[in-house]
């Protein structure tokens, strides 16, 4: 029988069995060479869609919308200021867009006169008669779509109309 003697135990003195699960340090981890398809595009990717998220979900907002305008008064003669009333989808439903809104003269349909003499103008709501026309033109607010051509006028939809009446 051999004596076991000293601090020294049988792990400690023969470290690397071999066939034995554990005996030597193994890395077991994966590795991707640095042009595979999928090296580095995962986070780029992710970060992508996470951004995307995020600006869709901001621009979801509540999803409050302009239903319709209410300029007052509906006829005015040479220099008024009208006030326009905007109607939401969702509270507050009613709500003073008179300086928020877009302003211009144009057309019953929502169409502003665009780059021409309307006759009339109208900033904030002030409609003021241009000096030496005579005759009617239709003052409208509302949301401003985008403009196709830069010579036609701003169609606003939804929108509200009233007249200004030139002596």
């Amino acid at each position: 029988m051999i004596g076991l003697s000293g601090s020294n135990s049988v792990v400690e003195c023969d470290l690397a069995k071999v066939e034995v699960a554990g005996s030597n340090p193994v890395s077991r981890s994966r590795h991707f060479p640095e042009d595979d398809s999928m090296g580095s595009k995962p986070p780029s990717l992710l970060l992508g869609l996470l951004v995307t998220v995020a600006i869709a979900l901001l621009a979801c907002g509540d999803n409050r919308s302009l239903q319709s305008v209410d300029i007052s008064p509906a006829v005015a003669a040479s220099s008024a200021q009208f006030s326009a009333i905007g109607i939401y989808n969702k509270a507050p439903i009613s709500v003073d867009i008179t300086t928020t809104t877009t302003w211009c003269v144009g057309s019953s349909s929502g169409v502003c006169a665009g780059n021409i003499n309307p006759g009339a103008t109208v900033n904030s709501g002030l409609a003021q008669c241009v000096t030496g026309f005579t005759g009617t033109v239709t003052v409208l607010a509302g949301k401003s779509k985008s403009v196709a051509k830069p010579d036609s006028g701003a169609q606003l939809k939804p929108f509200g109309a009233a007249q200004l009446n030139c002596p």
